[in-house]
């Protein structure tokens, strides 16, 4: 994920080349990954580079105990994890933790379950008997300290220098070089990723690959390297927005892309500005992306910025989210009727109970992983309806007011297609029954949205 905190940071680890598994990895690739749109944490909103082995332990605690029951699977270690000195003074140059072959391993001041060559594994085994899935995030390429060092590329005859492509650096990450399309530099991924899937890995963040710039060939040398372990591991690609028109080429390498710059809590951004994008701004682009949601693809909207950021959030000081009560449902709702992932950014040992309600609302989340035909329906000045159906003959008008006032509605459910005279209505965030109607009525807050699970 691209984060203008962060100017810093490489990765890339490895292990383990798996001999005689092609029949495997073709059995465990013809499976669709992420047949539905992927739920669970990331570390970076709350804790930024800085984020240790019990922090991570406590928050997969919290996930198992509260969230795993209505989905929330992935557990994901954002940026940094194998920096020594994450919080380094300013003048001060970054540490890592690297392994003979130039890949970067945890840093076992930070990760004591990591001594000697254990990896992830360890931290991966405790995730999993949580009935959870593992993640981590990586930025592409290969470090610069394993080019100066020529190290062996593990499990092949290569050399970084057969690889690495010196005229190639991450804008905003200065530290790896890019890598070449060639079998060199297919190699170095494979290691990599072979490494990955002896730990347990079983979500790989990849940033710096598909915005800021694109890089399609390093993409499609990632995805080769995870088929050839056999391991089922989710593919995401940052940071946002990838190019619309490479959607095709996304949708065959990744199951998971990013379509904006980084969201945080705000509500809008200004039209001076760039970075980082607000709620509000999120609207086009979801309905952009609309067409290439599908089982296996998800045009990802970004983390929810919710609860508390802190200690060391990725963007700003600790702090309560800056989004008001309306606010958060609106961005809740939007990502879920649009399908997006759902991926918590709050610090969950310090989940209050709001916090909490808004995200295990099991109606929310079923049009979330199980709705079809979702659509923005209309848009007249400050309100914007979304539509989508679900199980059971169940669909789905979300009204949202993008305005700074509030407003009354009262609009014929006909306007958005729904076809029938009158629908047995249900407000989804109030779980409130409505009894048939014809039409939405209500008073929607400023940013705020009404949520209707309609039933002919």
């Amino acid at each position: 994920m691209y984060k203008t905190l962060v100017r810093m940071r490489l990765r890339g680890l490895g292990v383990l080349m798996l001999a005689g598994v092609l029949q495997p990895v073709v059995v465990a690739q013809q499976k669709v990954l992420a047949a539905t749109p992927p739920m669970g944490w990331n570390s970076w909103d709350s804790y930024g580079l800085t984020i240790t082995e019990a922090q991570f332990r406590a928050n997969v605690d919290v996930m198992a105990k509260q969230l795993k029951p209505v989905g929330y699977g992935y557990a994901v270690i954002d940026e940094g994890w194998y920096l020594l000195n994450p919080q380094k003074a300013k003048d001060e140059a970054f540490v890592y933790r690297m392994d003979a072959n130039g890949r970067y391993v945890p840093a076992v001041n930070r990760y004591e379950s990591a001594a000697g060559d254990a990896g992830f594994k360890p931290v991966a085994d405790y995730v999993h008997a949580q009935g959870l899935k593992f993640g981590i995030h990586i930025i592409r390429g290969i470090p610069k300290d394993a080019v100066a060092a020529n190290v062996a590329v593990a499990g092949s005859a290569y050399h970084a220098a057969d690889l690495a492509d010196t005229t190639d650096m991450c804008p905003w990450n200065p530290d790896n070089f890019g890598v070449k399309e060639n079998a060199a530099g297919q190699a170095w991924y494979d290691s990599l990723m072979t490494q990955y899937a002896g730990w347990g890995v079983d979500y790989i963040k990849v940033d710096c690959i598909s915005s800021h710039p694109y890089k399609g060939e390093e993409i499609r040398m990632i995805h080769k390297a995870i088929v050839k372990t056999g391991r089922p591991i989710v593919l995401s690609l940052s940071p946002g927005p990838a190019p619309l028109d490479k959607a095709a080429e996304v949708a065959a390498n990744a199951q998971v892309w990013r379509i904006s710059d980084d969201v945080w809590d705000r509500w809008e951004r200004p039209a001076s500005e760039h970075f980082p994008q607000g709620v509000k701004n999120q609207f086009a682009v979801l309905a952009s992306w609309v067409p290439h949601v599908k089982a296996g693809n998800w045009p990802d909207a970004d983390m929810l910025p919710l609860g508390t950021l802190g200690p060391v959030p990725g963007e700003g000081k600790p702090r309560m989210t800056r989004l008001t009560h309306d606010e958060q449902r609106t961005q809740v709702t939007l990502w879920s009727i649009a399908r997006s992932p759902l991926i918590i950014g709050a610090n969950l040992t310090e989940l209050d109970d709001w916090t909490a309600g808004l995200l295990t609302n099991a109606d929310v989340i079923a049009m979330n992983q199980r709705g079809h035909d979702q659509k923005l329906a209309g848009e007249n000045e400050d309100l914007i309806a979304w539509t989508s159906k679900g199980d059971g003959g169940k669909e789905y008008l979300a009204l949202f007011n993008v305005g700074d006032a509030s407003m009354r509605v009262a609009v014929p459910l006909r306007r958005y297609g729904f076809t029938a005279e009158k629908y047995s209505a249900r407000d989804v965030w109030e779980k409130k029954d409505l009894g048939k109607v014809s039409e939405a009525t209500g008073v929607l807050a400023a940013h705020g949205v009404l949520l209707l699970e309609l039933k002919k």
